[in-house]
């Protein structure tokens, strides 16, 4: 790894007054590695469970491809079987993963196997605990999440290797234009820096979870995924309080999603190319001028 990047800051557990000052407010990520302790999910959730009580749900399918310009991002490239899918990871290595699955609509009672810390923090979206899957050596493109929640990501079942920075370095990373993900022609566990030169000394996070794991991962933070091991991931989503968060959300959602949306279906492969080279040009003026400062 060739970028500049440090440890999360690692706790059993924390106090509410602790997380709000020292994460929460100034929005650093923290790995809670107690926070499960006494959710009956930590011992209860194997494939197999899963595959017992939801197999037969159809589950659409995405891989390490890059994006089709024509396509919204994360568009699925196959379906099968959840049950079968479980199988193919606890198996065998394979790009495929599950992406954003809410496994709680079709299996309700599965709500009372976690317990969401509202006594950390308030504003939880309790109707979005998403799940992903993956397969060893899958991986999730360098993004933030467009609505701009917190995150608590909770990891199950074996290792996930994850890279954090901080949004203030969104223009060093190649962010195209009017979207909240990075020029994928990089390589974030293997950067080359003398391809991509903005690269150099952008500064982050590295991660390793491991099961029963949660990574507290602040409002706007830019995130890689790898699946070390055939495994899954539980987000909680939650609100920040500020209101002119919540107004970037509300924007980001309507130009960043619904806006470019559109625009990607008229202009298609032509839009694609004119970000792709703008992201280059706006990430090399950053780097001359020596932002972030």
């Amino acid at each position: 790894m060739s970028f500049i990047l440090k440890p999360v800051d690692t706790v059993e557990t924390i106090s509410p007054e602790d997380f709000k000052k020292n994460y929460l407010d100034p929005r650093k990520p923290l790995i809670i590695k107690g926070l499960t302790k006494d959710w009956p999910a930590r011992e209860k959730w194997t494939t197999d469970y899963l595959k017992q009580i939801g197999g037969d749900i159809e589950v659409n399918l995405v891989d390490n491809s890059k994006a089709d310009p024509t396509k919204p991002i994360n568009a699925s490239i196959a379906s099968m079987k959840f049950g079968d899918y479980l199988d193919l990871i606890k198996r065998e290595p394979t790009e495929l993963r599950i992406f954003f699955f809410n496994l709680f609509k079709h299996v309700p009672s599965l709500i009372n196997d976690i317990k969401i810390p509202k006594d950390l923090m308030g504003g939880f979206i309790e109707s979005m605990p998403a799940m992903f899957f993956g397969g060893s050596n899958s991986v999730t493109f360098l993004h933030y999440d467009i609505d701009l929640p917190h995150l608590f990501h909770t990891h199950f079942g074996g290792r996930k290797h994850i890279v954090l920075f901080d949004n203030k370095w969104k223009e060093r990373l190649y962010c195209l234009p009017n979207a909240t993900y990075a020029l994928e022609d990089y390589d974030v566990a293997n950067p080359d820096f003398e391809k991509f030169p903005a690269l150099k000394g952008v500064e982050g996070y590295e991660v390793f979870l491991e099961h029963g794991d949660t990574l507290f991962m602040p409002t706007g933070m830019w995130h890689w995924m790898k699946y070390v091991d055939g495994s899954f991931s539980l987000s909680l989503r939650a609100w920040d309080a500020s209101l002119s968060r919540k107004a970037a959300s509300v924007f980001n959602l309507a130009v960043k999603g619904g806006v470019d949306s559109v625009i990607k279906m008229i202009f298609k492969k032509s839009y694609s190319d004119w970000r792709e080279k703008k992201a280059v040009q706006i990430a090399e003026k950053a780097l001359r001028k020596g932002l972030p400062r």
